[in-house]
């Protein structure tokens, strides 16, 4: 039976790693951004019989994959066994190796392919090519993972209501809290709210301000899609609202409490700097046009709860780069194929920043003192011609197709000229000088790390 192992030195205990791995978040963690993979039930906890449930998209299909846990010896390993998916068996072994003052993460895997001799001179070197590029992953992310953590882990577990927990940026920050030991809990417009989460709806000014009590902190990233197609005078008051009444409601709520969570992030985002290509930082002033204009009122909502004496961030967040989701994933499949190329002139600037080093900003402000406007960017905007040659490099194509100016207003409007023909450099001066560490301080840094190149 083929075997597949990795291994990889932490400085953390066996302990420490194994509770990253057998807490809530864990296996959202772990599964590479790149693969068409979906958690449809994930373990409530790590013990022997506990099942998760995972869709794999191949095509035009989709395969359920149904792991078993068994032989769970807390500190020390686990194994998840295949009860049904593409493999004939699959028999995954995690242990956690004492050495010297860390641990050795070691992960051995014993499989067979379906179909016998053929399916394995068909499959076999593709699938090893597989294992090694995700446990490179796995283990990259483990260790990026604890060290952040480990900066806080002297501080106590926070209890953290989230808004926008769904999204790309919430599932990310929400599976890094959790394997981190605290405790996250959702806001939700449906009703009834599942268990453990918050029902709100911003639109009907409904939020219940005693189930926000117990909590430490609030993150609020909910806000309308501002890229789903071309803005109408509907659709950019659909933006507006949805950012200024959620932001507001939630402001006003801790306003009015007693005693009420002592952080609030809010997220906002750096079109409040306008289009210019001069540096701009915290202390620049706003810009022009509709979505400066939009951040500007986001944020000016969250005064109630300022005046009140929470400490507010407003994080302007730039273009977050993740295979997962977002402006990225959008771009991969045409740059996959060779047929990307430059928006317009491509002198456009891109403030960016990895997914990661969102999740780690957010981390980072819960437990700082910072409050008012922290640019979440990466230290090194780029111009859209140089974002389009090094996602080309990584990706190892050409991209040689240049989308015309006049056909993207053409095609987008007024979207398509502030999202794409348009940009500021965006610095993240008050972040660094808190102490903030980028992981990904370069965008190929970052695009090797999120495609697993």
């Amino acid at each position: 039976m083929p075997e597949f192992t990795a291994s990889t030195f932490l400085p953390a205990s066996p302990a420490e790693v194994y509770n990253y791995h057998a807490r809530p978040g864990a296996l959202q963690r772990l599964l590479p951004p790149w693969q068409p993979v979906e958690i449809v039930r994930p373990i409530d906890a790590l013990r022997d019989g506990a099942e998760a449930e995972l869709a794999l998209r191949l095509g035009l299909w989709r395969l359920r994959w149904v792991a078993e846990h068994r032989d769970t010896r807390p500190g020390e390993s686990f194994c998840d066994v295949q009860r049904r998916g593409p493999f004939a068996t699959w028999e995954h072994q995690h242990r956690f190796v004492a050495d010297g003052d860390g641990c050795r993460l070691e992960d051995e895997i014993r499989y067979r392919l379906p179909g016998g001799f053929l399916g394995a001179l068909v499959g076999e070197s593709l699938v090893r090519r597989t294992l090694a590029r995700t446990f490179r992953f796995r283990h990259a992310r483990t260790a990026r993972d604890l060290a952040r953590q480990r900066l806080a882990a002297h501080r106590p577990r926070l209890r953290l209501a989230l808004s926008g927990a769904s999204g790309l940026i919430g599932r990310a920050l929400s599976a890094f809290l959790t394997t981190a030991g605290h405790q996250v809990v959702p806001l939700v417009r449906r009703t009834p709210p599942p268990p453990g989460a918050i029902f709100w709806d911003p639109t009907a000014g409904v939020l219940d301000g005693a189930a926000l009590a117990w909590c430490d902190a609030v993150v609020h990233l909910a806000g309308e899609n501002i890229a789903a197609g071309r803005w109408t005078a509907a659709s950019k008051e659909r933006i507006r609202v949805s950012r200024v009444a959620g932001t507001r409601l939630i402001a006003e709520t801790l306003a009015h409490m007693p005693g009420p969570p002592r952080t609030l992030i809010a997220a906002s985002a750096v079109g409040y700097y306008g289009n210019c290509r001069e540096e701009v930082d915290e202390d620049s002033p706003p810009g022009e046009g509709f979505l400066a204009q939009v951040c500007r009122q986001w944020e000016d909502a969250c005064e109630p709860a300022r005046r009140a004496g929470v400490r507010v961030v407003n994080l302007r967040m730039g273009v977050v780069l993740s295979a997962g989701g977002g402006a990225l994933a959008r771009m991969l499949p045409l740059f996959r194929l060779g047929l990307g190329g430059r928006l317009g002139s491509g002198r456009q600037v891109m403030s960016w920043i990895s997914l990661d080093d969102v999740v780690g900003l957010i981390h980072h402000l819960l437990f700082s003192r910072l409050a008012g406007p922290v640019n979440a960017t990466a230290p090194a905007p780029v111009s859209n011609a140089d974002f389009t040659r090094t996602l080309a490099r990584v990706l190892r194509r050409p991209a040689p197709i240049p989308v015309p100016a006049a056909a993207l207003r053409l095609a987008l409007g007024e979207m398509g000229e502030a999202l794409l023909l348009q940009g500021a450099p965006v610095l993240p001066r008050r972040a660094e000088a808190d102490g903030f560490t980028f992981l990904d301080p370069t965008l190929e840094a970052a695009l090797r790390f999120e495609l697993g190149r």
